[in-house]
């Protein structure tokens, strides 16, 4: 009879022959361990490098963020010197044309002053002569200020435009004295004797005066050019009164003081 032989199989002996079983495949254990560690090891390392390239991805990133918002912050910056710079070069262009009309003015101003000197000889001239046709009232008062007036046209230190600026003043002045009521004292030939007065100047219609005391009142009569004493009983309270109102002792009402009449020819 036939019998299944095992060569391997040591009869009442089954544990040395797991034994022996087990041992053999230690090495393949052994190997399969290692080539774990090395998985592990790998991806372990693989992770390592995830992370940091991971990192240099996020350094990368926040610096182009930062490179981004500073790029917009410059950006608003050289808009706002596009603005800027627009703005003074218009500032230039005002000034260069500004500077072109002073350069016009000034090679005119030689002209302008040549031009203008004997225009205000001229009008002196005129004020004195109107002066002088006048109502003689405030006489040395004026005729001092054409005094004046003539020793600066003379004077170099003085510019033309404030030669012209005193020229106009003394003509408004001389425009006031036609809307204005005054009192002022002078001195006045009555019977060959200068008596000393209150005047009364109604614009420049009347000019009245009245001694000291009341005793004799005048007035200046254009057509023989000279004072004239007036009927006390007509004008002595009337020049009175108005010479406290021009003092502005009593408040202003009507008064009534002499006015020569016209002549013919406008005379």
């Amino acid at each position: 009879m036939f019998m299944n032989h095992n060569p391997f199989r040591l009869k009442g002996r089954p544990s040395v022959a797991a034994a022996i079983f087990v041992l053999a495949l230690l090495p393949a254990v052994a190997f399969s361990q290692a080539s774990i560690n090395q998985v592990t090891q790998a991806g372990e390392e693989r992770a390592d490098a995830g992370a940091a390239a991971q990192q240099q991805v996020e350094q990368v990133a926040d610096q182009t963020l930062e490179i981004e918002q500073q790029y917009k912050s410059l950006t608003k910056v050289v808009d706002g010197l596009k603005v800027y710079n627009s703005l003074l070069q218009r500032q230039v262009d005002n000034q260069v044309t500004e500077m072109e009309a002073l350069s016009t003015s000034i090679d005119n101003v030689s002209l302008i002053e040549r031009q203008i000197t004997p225009l205000m000889t001229r009008m002196i001239d005129s004020l004195e002569e109107f002066i002088r046709l006048d109502t003689p009232f405030l006489l040395d008062e004026r005729e001092e200020r054409i005094a004046r007036l003539r020793d600066m046209m003379e004077r170099s230190d003085v510019t033309a435009a404030e030669k012209f600026r005193q020229v106009i003043e003394a003509y408004q002045i001389e425009n006031e004295y036609g809307r204005t009521i005054e009192a002022y004292k002078g001195s006045v030939d009555i019977n060959g004797n200068q008596v000393e007065v209150d005047f009364l100047r109604v614009g420049r219609v009347s000019l009245t005066y009245q001694s000291v005391g009341g005793g004799t009142t005048g007035g200046w009569d254009p057509v023989s050019g000279s004072f004239v004493e007036l009927p006390p009983a007509t004008y002595k309270n009337q020049v009175s009164d108005g010479l406290k109102v021009a003092r502005k002792q009593v408040a202003p009402d009507l008064m009534t003081v002499p006015v020569p009449a016209p002549t013919s020819g406008g005379q």
